[in-house]
């Protein structure tokens, strides 16, 4: 049977209940890898990265000089998740809402709230993503920033530009709602002679400040810390270190904990797990030199806000391969979300008395580059 969504493609965008959206904060800001092409679960997709180099001089001579050998790294993501919301409708269901609502406007209702599903599945996706491969952290675990003031923003800006991320107009900074009241509640913002405008005062538009655009996330919650107490470095850490030692000490130290050492006050986000005496931490690495049995403190549970460069963090979905030939669906198209900008496909099947209608994508989330990541404790 052709043209079953067809048909009923102008009842997926507009439907008689208007279907709420959370905020989305991460997917705009992200670097979007979309392709029409399908993907199974699992398939890799590969980006580049060039190392520092190191900078030379200037000898005049009659031969020209060879080059730096230069080596390119290959790192790869992966898509490793699939999402689908099925709706089933029977002859019967389609024949009690004819004299209501009408199936229609009903179905048109249900794809939207898929849709929706999905898209708040990859905000939370790309939070983990990026707080727990963030560099470093700045504020006061379990106190929401900007009480009286953004200043908190200038810090997380000298994080970035200190790991040398540019800022370029691409740098934003996700923050949860009640973050984001508190910052719509700074008189100096809500002054049109201060702020030098009235978006923020009139439509509650949070403007670009420190070189970051604001943005809010529903997908934002609070990372509970490990249990682990009393470690302390089994030995020595050098400037740029990300591999952290460690010996004594008991319980758990998860990724996305923040910890501090002996002597210092830098916080660092713990990119991984604590196995086998060993985690990580995210890059440039330490700031300054540990000594050997330096203690270890993890930071007390937080909400991650966070900062980071578009390039450092990227989203790749595609629509899920089918087999050769086609499956049992006898329509199929693709729809956009239109408060996303995200591309799902939408999947018609006939059975004995029945149809179900399947919104589906596989996808996967890659975190890049720590340097270019920061993270505001609230």
């Amino acid at each position: 049977m052709a043209n079953v969504l067809t048909d009923l493609a102008a009842d997926i965008y507009k439907a008689a209940d208007m279907v709420g959206r959370e905020m989305t904060g991460f997917i705009p800001s992200c670097t979007i890898n979309a392709q029409t092409a399908r993907a199974a679960l699992n398939d890799t997709v590969r980006s580049h990265f060039t190392r520092a180099v190191s900078v030379g001089t200037i000898t005049a001579a009659m031969t020209i000089p060879e080059g730096t050998d230069q080596t390119v790294d290959s790192k790869t993501m992966s898509l490793d998740t699939t999402a689908s919301v099925k709706i089933p409708w029977t002859g019967e269901d389609m024949k009690h809402v004819a004299n209501g609502s009408g199936f229609e406007t009903i179905y048109g209702d249900q794809i939207r709230q898929a849709i929706r599903a999905i898209v708040n599945q990859i905000e939370v996706s790309l939070w983990m993503a990026a707080y727990k491969a963030s560099s470093r952290a700045h504020g006061t675990a379990g106190t929401t920033p900007f009480a009286s003031t953004f200043n908190d923003l200038a810090q997380i800006r000298k994080i970035l530009v200190d790991n040398g991320c540019p800022m370029d107009g691409n740098v934003t900074a996700v923050m949860n709602t009640t973050a984001g009241a508190n910052l719509r509640s700074l008189a100096q913002l809500q002054k049109a002679n201060e702020a030098g405008g009235t978006e923020l005062l009139r439509q509650g538009t949070l403007l670009d400040l420190q070189g970051l655009m604001i943005k809010e996330s529903a997908g934002i919650s609070t990372h509970t810390k490990g249990t682990g107490t009393s470690y302390q470095l089994s030995a020595a850490g050098d400037v740029a270190d990300t591999t952290i030692n460690v010996d004594t000490g008991s319980g758990t130290l998860l990724a996305g904990d923040v910890v501090t050492f002996a002597g210092t006050s830098s916080k660092y986000v713990a990119n991984t797990t604590l196995s086998g005496g060993v985690f990580t931490i995210g890059s440039p690495g330490l700031l300054a030199i540990e000594a050997d049995n330096d203690a270890i403190t993890i930071g007390d549970s937080y909400t991650p806000n966070v900062a980071f460069h578009r390039s450092a963090l990227e989203l790749a979905i595609r629509p899920y391969a089918q087999p050769q030939g086609g499956d049992a669906a006898v329509d199929a198209m693709i729809v956009q979300d239109p408060w996303s900008g995200l591309v799902f496909e939408v999947r018609a099947y006939k059975g004995y008395g029945k149809a179900m209608f399947d919104v589906q994508c596989v996808y996967g989330v890659k975190a890049w580059k720590p340097n270019h990541i920061a993270t505001l404790l609230g």
